[in-house]
């Protein structure tokens, strides 16, 4: 990963050190950097350490926040699960591992400034409470930023599928820190911090849109099948739909224009599937789950369906090979999902199952192709802008698509 140089004080050539203002700027100058670098990290100059330093201390100081206005700044869904000893004990072991690698690093020299940035994360988090924040009791009905579930989901998505990625790689030699990876991660943090506003107007519409289709007894009739083939029917509804509403993001041109955001990633990792126009998030819920609704799922088979979506869109995405054998044929891969993002020829339009992979098989939509891995990603003609809001607006240009 490229990084800026160091600047080491005292100086070896007897100049004068600098102002203290000539330091922040500088330490600022270093943060950007990084925060704009990519390419692979390097063991041994001291960057992989200071990387998880600066995360830790960022994501603490995040929690601190979250633990004094959690009425505002947790999911409600959520708060009710977790452990809040749990969640303290957690934060400490993280404050600490921060505090020790970056005041080590201050001490021994190695990339002080963004160190000193990391070591100022942990001291303001501490200041403030630290993971002693005292939470009271609060309404569950207030308007509220997903923060928790950005902290949780960041944290256990990085541990889990980078760890499987450099373990099962599918494309070797990828680095974690790949292009472009800083859009992907905003797009990632706002669809979680606007996860309550997406939740409210899905079920909005579901409720007001769907209900009148509802019926009482069929609904029993579906919720007295055993959990296992319920669930596993669950899914097949969902993902019907899910097909056909993939299918028309593709092939009806002013849809395209929303989802080709979402086909702008160049490189397929477990952060590329969070790349999505913020609409397109909310018609797709709406459409996948009203079906659930009318059809009356019990909720443990919903609540587990939810589970599995959120798993296999990470996991689908992901730069991980495994050999699935006849498995490929029966349900979606990273690799048959990998063929979706393909821009190459026989790739284009193809492949639009989220669950079950037989359904392209069915429908006529599974790539054919004599090799395993697509050659590129990407949409044809590489038009989409960098950058979250530049994406976000993508779809309002008066411009055509090339």
């Amino acid at each position: 990963m490229t990084s800026p140089s160091v600047s080491r004080t005292p100086y070896s050539d007897g100049t004068p050190p600098r102002k203290p203002a000539s330091i922040v700027r500088a330490t600022v100058d270093e943060t950007a950097s990084l925060l704009g670098a990519s390419g692979a990290l390097r063991f041994g100059k001291g960057l992989i350490a200071t990387i998880i330093s600066l995360s830790l201390g960022f994501l603490c100081l995040l929690g601190v926040i979250a633990f004094h206005f959690p009425e505002y700044l947790t999911t409600p869904e959520l708060r009710h699960q977790y452990s809040v000893d749990v969640l303290r004990q957690a934060m400490f072991v993280a404050l600490l591992i921060a505090g020790a690698i970056s005041l080590a690093n201050l001490v021994l020299g190695v990339r002080r400034k963004l160190n000193l940035v990391a070591f100022s994360l942990v001291v303001i988090a501490v200041a403030l409470g630290g993971s002693r924040v005292p939470v009271g009791d609060f309404p569950d009905n207030t308007p509220y930023i997903g923060l928790d579930w950005f902290i949780l989901d960041l944290l256990g998505s990085t541990l889990i599928f980078v760890a499987i990625e450099k373990l099962l790689p599918l494309r070797r030699g990828q680095p974690v820190f790949r292009l472009e990876w800083q859009t992907d991660l905003k797009h990632f943090a706002v669809n979680h911090f606007l996860v309550g506003l997406i939740l409210l107007t899905v079920n909005f519409v579901i409720h007001h849109g769907f209900g009148w289709m509802v019926q009482h007894d069929f609904q029993l009739a579906v919720q007295r099948i055993w959990f296992l083939p319920q669930l596993l029917l669950c899914i097949l509804v969902a993902d019907l739909a899910q097909y056909w509403t993939h299918r028309a993001y593709h092939e009806i041109p002013f849809l395209w224009k929303f989802h080709s955001v979402h086909h702008s990633t160049k490189t397929m990792d477990w952060l590329a599937g969070s790349r999505q126009h913020i609409l397109e998030v909310i018609v797709t819920r709406v459409l996948v789950v009203a079906p659930l609704f009318v059809l009356g799922f019990r909720e443990s088979v919903v609540n587990a369906y939810i589970l599995i979506v959120g798993f296999q869109a990470v996991l689908n995405h992901a730069n991980v090979g495994v050999p699935w054998g006849p498995l490929r044929y029966l349900i979606v891969t990273p690799d048959f999902h990998h063929w979706h993002h393909a821009s190459d020829d026989e790739a284009i339009d193809r492949n639009y199952a989220a669950h079950y992979a037989f359904l392209d098989y069915l429908f006529g939509t599974a790539v054919k192709a004599d090799r395993k891995l697509p050659n590129r990603y990407g949409v044809v003609g590489d038009y989409m802008p960098d950058g979250f809001v530049a994406q976000q607006m993508f779809p309002f240009r008066a411009k055509p698509l090339p």
